[in-house]
């Protein structure tokens, strides 16, 4: 049960970003209807989820990687449930999105780099961080500088929207359901 109110008011600022999400991911996303109770902060929310679809320079599979991996050491079934689907909706193997929250048991599932990816994420959101120096230049040898400073930011943004999402009592929204392959029943 979400600890804030999901029925904001409704203003003009609100009804737009509700049309942009239904059209977008095909319903209005819990934390907008979170946020949509302070518009200064929906603002720069908004401004900063949308600059950040900009960014580029790291592959979009150990993106998402770092994302799911990320969502579920925090523990935000909200983020782990929207990261589900979109990862599904960008072609990442079902097996492969499965094995992400214990990818240590299913190394197998994953390429060196998406390893790499997996245990930085993970060492990222543990408090306090456990980053090592060598994994930091294994991934900085792997993937180059713009893309280790892209992988960092983005992890350290999933840690955002996830405790924030976790501190409002958000839980999933069914994206995952979405996913799943129907009954022949």
């Amino acid at each position: 049960m979400a600890r804030i109110s999901l029925d904001p008011p409704r203003t003009l600022l609100y009804r737009i970003s509700e049309w942009y999400s239904r059209r977008t991911f095909g319903a209005v996303l819990d934390p907008v209807r979170a946020v949509a109770h302070h518009r200064k902060v929906m603002l720069t929310t908004l401004r900063f989820e949308l600059s950040l679809g900009r960014w580029n320079r790291l592959d979009p599979q150990l993106k998402l990687l770092a994302v799911m991996a990320s969502s579920h050491v925090i523990g935000c079934s909200w983020c782990t449930d929207f990261g589900y689907w979109e990862a599904h909706n960008e072609g990442m193997p079902s097996q492969k999105l499965h094995a992400v929250p214990s990818w240590r048991e299913h190394r197998e599932a994953f390429t060196e780099p998406e390893l790499d990816v997996l245990e930085y994420a993970e060492a990222m959101s543990v408090t306090p961080p456990a980053v090592t120096d060598a994994l930091a230049a294994r991934l900085l040898e792997r993937l180059g500088e713009a893309a280790f400073v892209e992988l960092t930011a983005v992890i350290a943004v999933e840690n955002q929207r996830s405790r924030m999402n976790s501190a409002f009592g958000l839980t999933g929204q069914g994206f995952s359901d979405r996913c799943a392959v129907p009954s022949r029943a």
